[in-house]
């Protein structure tokens, strides 16, 4: 076996020096196999065809495959350098592919990227498995592991050796050969299935439209809203008309301000019944085979469930932490929504009608009762957040905490002329980062909101290579004259992704491997940032009205205040039945599909959902965990996981100061330069101290009254 592997290695590499002038010339015309010479070194994106994508993911793989070859036949015993460290360095050149493709499949797709995400998906499951299942490679692994006591490691070293150890027991290293198979088999239909639901939903959300004819029914929209209906509706050829659809600049304030019930109703069913039409787009059936087959891999892997597999690489470890968690909090968020509920029907008496509220009117008898009890219209904040203010105070906030500087950079290339190009620089000059940020929805653009990478951060043969990273959005877009105005919400998830880059931006580790973190640890730097959206020294900076200048007045800067904690039975109880409805899918042991809306009528009904609320993301409709790959599968609760954490460590701020240079050196430091290369409750203890408390969230939350 061993002599086969070593022919293979020597004939790879014979070719490589005999590769044709014509395959030589193919690949140095491709731009994605080329070096690119642009600032930086980010993607050329002008230079980049969907065309190319295919041949050059192709190229990534068949280069990877050499890189192990190669560790595989060495002559010299297994060494962490030549076997651990040495797998961490292979498939660079697949890598910056990739980060390239999945990048723009998320925020700037169209047919044929999604053709060759449906080709390459289950290609790539293959190859995994190929590196993962790999008997020779597993065998010097396996040598370095059980001599690991006398091997002098560093940390981040040690920390490496563990990551790729599991890597390949969780990956089905240690499996009899029949349950590799079915490993192969079953990794392969799963990512296909992921990417049919990816497809499935973004043509759902493309896919409708409610056309409103007459005025009167937009009655309650301001015009801001009606001017973005009108544009929507002249571009979808349909002057003089408003189109609504279900991406959030349109959905949301029509479903808080739009008197007219019926459409509203129409509206929020279009929005909650995504993927459950019976038709071609149906999820359904899928998102209950993706749930079988991830039970029947748990099984193969010894895990009795695909929740205690994921969970044991998470801080939560097994699933009675994480019910624990979400019972803690599940008993007192109902009671706050039940009054927030019985204030919305009082406003619905008081409105002239007799009805019974149904989930299509807690947005809007919510800003009734918001108007009533804090005489302040959400709409009326938006003046007050132009979108490019509200991202400077962003960058102000940073470089006040990290001493950090984002300066635009129009020669930078961009993959779309909306998306703007930072270079960001530390407190002594030095580059730190590349920061793209794309902020409005496109239909070429999946929903949401997300951080992502074009290249991590890493050391190469000693080199630092910085990153490329992402901040994607669909935020409101301008309408007649006026900028970008956000919404609260809008103008708090922007901090959110912002604190994503700054765990991107600012890492400091060595192997790429050690980038990640576990999943209910990642969220802590995104949620921690949230904290600075509204305090009031912060809106001072940022806060002005787009066409004064004015800076916002302490009267409304009070009224944010007051109601940080109004509606939040509902937003909790929303997120808390998602986080349910996850944890029940992920958590079945039978590898039969099981019925999807049986599955989420009987999870919902034990855990006593109110019938005014429904669920943030239904399973039909649940990308998180069931769009192109694993995602936050039996992981959604670690949003709320990760806010015990945030809420907590916001704390040391509050004691010391919202700016204390000390207090943020070590959050920089201890958490958002370590990547993955420690464990994450040793990172949270060294900066806070001690390990974190429940009591800070209930109060933010006010759930604990």
């Amino acid at each position: 076996m061993r002599e086969w592997v070593v022919c293979l290695a020597l004939l790879g590499a014979l070719f490589a020096t005999i590769l044709p002038a014509a395959a030589r010339a193919a690949e140095s015309a491709n731009p994605l196999l080329a070096d690119w010479q642009t600032p930086f070194g980010v993607p050329p994106f002008a230079e980049i065809r969907p065309e190319q994508f295919l041949p050059a993911i192709e190229a990534g793989i068949a280069a990877q495959k050499q890189e192990i070859a190669t560790i595989v036949a060495a002559p010299e015993p297994a060494t962490f350098a030549n076997t651990i460290a040495a797998l961490d360095g292979s498939g660079e050149l697949l890598g910056r592919v990739l980060s390239v493709f999945q990048n723009l499949v998320g925020a700037e797709t169209n047919d044929e990227l999604q053709a060759i995400q449906k080709r390459t998906a289950p290609m790539l499951a293959a190859h995994r498995d190929d590196i993962n299942l790999d008997e020779g490679l597993f065998a010097r692994v396996r040598t370095v592991w059980e001599g690991r006591a006398a091997l002098d490691l560093e940390p981040d070293q040690a920390r490496l050796l563990e990551e790729t150890w599991k890597r390949f027991t969780r990956g089905g290293a240690l499996l009899a050969p029949a349950g590799r198979e079915r490993l192969r088999a079953i990794n392969a239909e799963l990512a296909s299935l992921g990417v049919r639901v990816g497809e499935s939903l973004l043509a759902e959300m493309n896919g409708y439209r409610l056309v409103v004819e007459k005025r009167e029914d937009l009655a309650g929209l301001s015009d801001r809203v009606v001017a973005g209906a009108a544009a929507a509706a002249e571009q979808a050829g349909l002057a003089g008309k408003w189109v609504f659809t279900l991406h959030g600049p349109s959905l949301w304030p029509f479903l808080a301000a739009a008197e007219n019930r019926e459409l509203r109703r129409e509206l929020f069913t279009a929005y909650t019944t995504r993927g459950s039409h019976g038709d071609e787009r149906d999820t359904r059936a899928l998102v209950a085979q993706i749930a079988a087959l991830r039970a029947e891999a748990a099984r193969l892997l010894g895990f009795p469930t695909w929740a205690d597999f994921v969970l044991d690489e998470n801080m939560a470890e097994n699933p009675a932490r994480v019910y624990d968690l979400l019972g803690q909090l599940w008993g007192a968020a109902r009671k706050v929504a039940a009054r927030e509920a019985a204030a919305l029907q009082a406003a619905i008496a008081a409105d002239g009608h007799d009805f019974q509220l149904e989930p299509w009117d807690w947005f809007y008898y919510t800003e009734k009762v918001r108007q009533a009890e804090f005489a302040l219209d959400e709409d009326s904040l938006r003046p007050y957040f132009p979108l490019e203010r509200v991202r400077d105070g962003a960058f102000a906030v940073a470089h006040r905490l990290y001493g950090i500087t984002f300066t635009e950079r129009p020669d930078i290339p961009v993959y779309h002329p909306e998306v703007k190009a930072f270079e960001v620089t530390d407190a002594d000059g030095s580059h730190l980062a590349v920061f793209y940020t794309d902020y409005f929805p496109r239909p070429g653009k999946r929903s949401g909101a997300w951080s992502s990478r074009y290249r991590g951060q890493y050391q190469r043969d000693g080199e630092e290579i910085r990153p490329v990273v992402v901040n994607v959005g669909n935020f409101s877009r301008p309408t007649g004259d006026a900028p970008a105005l956000l919404s609260r919400d809008e103008v708090e998830t922007l901090f959110h992704e912002l604190g994503h880059g700054l765990h991107s931006i600012l890492s400091r580790i060595r192997y790429r491997s050690l980038a990640g973190t576990p999943r209910d640890f990642v969220e802590l730097p995104s949620q921690i940032m949230e904290n600075w959206a509204f305090a009031p020294e912060v809106l001072a900076t940022y806060a002005r009205h787009w066409q004064t200048g004015e800076p916002i007045p302490a009267a409304l800067v009070e009224k944010i205040e007051q109601t940080q904690r109004f509606n939040q039975g509902f937003k909790s109880v929303e997120y808390l039945a998602a986080s349910y409805l996850d944890m029940e899918w992920h958590t079945l042991a039978a590898a039969a599909a099981p019925d999807t809306d049986t599955l989420e009528r009987i999870a919902l009904a034990r855990i006593g959902m109110p019938r005014e609320i429904v669920p943030r993301y239904r399973s039909s409709y649940f990308q998180h965990i069931f769009g192109g790959g694993a995602g936050y599968s039996a992981g959604y609760y670690s949003y709320i996981w990760a806010e015990v954490l945030d809420a907590d460590a916001f704390e040391a701020f509050r004691e010391k100061g919202l700016f204390d240079p000390e207090t943020a050196r070590a959050f920089r430091t201890e958490v958002l330069e370590k990547g993955g290369s420690e464990d994450a409750m040793t990172m949270f203890v060294r900066f806070r101290g001690r390990e974190p408390s429940v009591a800070p969230l209930l109060v933010k939350r006010g759930l604990d009254l």
